[in-house]
């Protein structure tokens, strides 16, 4: 059978897109893993359906490099608006898209070339959500916190904020914070030769994190810009990660370390986040680009 298809990236965290509304994927996890490696697939970060919706404009369905099913993915849900625009499935530059952490609104900026002209969505406004702060719902197992830091004052029921745990041998204070998805923040004095390889893959799989965690790796420059690394569960270090980006920057102005509007740089570009406390809602900006189409037989 064959399969049409997109290749995207937003800030080099790339995926393959499948428009469902016209092609049929019956195993995705299976077809993720197929079309996710480097060597002998497409090479992606993992696989992501744009389907119908009785709820929103559309529907994004989002699989990991390992086939394993994920909430959300900011750079991908970008990706997500620029291809239905592109490709003639609306008009509209405020669309709405359902995923497993909820409905996302996102605004479309359209580059034109003379007022005639459609254009092409170069940049994508998020409305990400609020972010979820409580430990049984990111999900962070608060009894094996105090199991590690038993006497430490903090009240866990409500949230993990610079708790210090020893993972990978060593004591590293933690901010846990859900987009849809979980994530766990450090604050290091330097992203640049992190061993992330390393320390990521022991805190994706702790038993802290009971659905795995999103390790994100970050450092502070200024009130307003932050540098950032991060190893995405299911997948390994991404040249970004949009949720994690926000969780980074939630996490940040938690502990007092930055403003509550800021740039954060990751290996792959830069994301504009902000978090608009008296809302409590978090919006990320950045770059959709499509890479090529094709055909795979699958």
């Amino acid at each position: 059978m064959k399969l049409h298809f997109t290749k995207m990236q937003g800030l080099g965290n790339d995926y393959v897109y499948i428009d469902c509304l016209k092609e049929q994927v019956d195993d995705p996890g299976a077809l993720a893993r197929k079309i996710s490696d480097r060597h002998f697939g497409i090479g992606s970060d993992g696989l992501i359906l744009i389907k119908d919706s009785a709820e929103a404009d559309f529907t994004m369905e989002m699989y990991n490099a390992d086939g394993s099913r994920s909430e959300m993915c900011g750079n991908g849900i970008r990706c997500v608006g620029k291809y239905v625009y592109d490709n003639g499935l609306t008009d509209k530059t405020d669309v709405s898209v359902e995923t497993l952490a909820g409905i996302k609104y996102l605004h479309l900026f359209v580059e034109k070339a003379s007022e005639s002209d459609r254009g092409f969505v170069k940049q994508v406004e998020v409305n990400m959500g609020s972010p979820v702060l409580k430990p049984e719902q990111i999900p962070v197992d608060i009894e094996k916190l105090h199991f590690y830091h038993e006497g430490m004052e903090q009240d866990l029921s409500r949230m993990v904020c610079y708790y210090p745990v020893l993972i990978a041998g060593k004591i590293y204070p933690i901010t846990c914070v859900s987009m849809g998805n979980p994530h766990c923040v450090t604050f290091v004095e330097q992203v640049a030769d992190f061993p992330i390889d390393e320390v990521g893959k022991v805190f994706e799989s702790h038993e802290i994190f009971p659905r795995r965690v999103n390790a994100e790796f970050a450092e502070i420059v200024s009130r307003d810009f932050i540098r950032m690394r991060v190893y995405e569960r299911g997948t390994g270090e991404t040249f970004a990660c949009g949720t994690g980006t926000c969780a980074t920057v939630v996490a940040a102005v938690l502990n007092e370390l930055t403003e509550e509007e800021v740039t954060v740089e990751l290996l792959g570009g830069r994301l504009h986040i902000r978090w608009d406390r008296a809302a409590d809602l978090v919006y990320m900006t950045g770059p959709a680009e499509t890479v090529y189409k094709g055909v795979i037989e699958v």
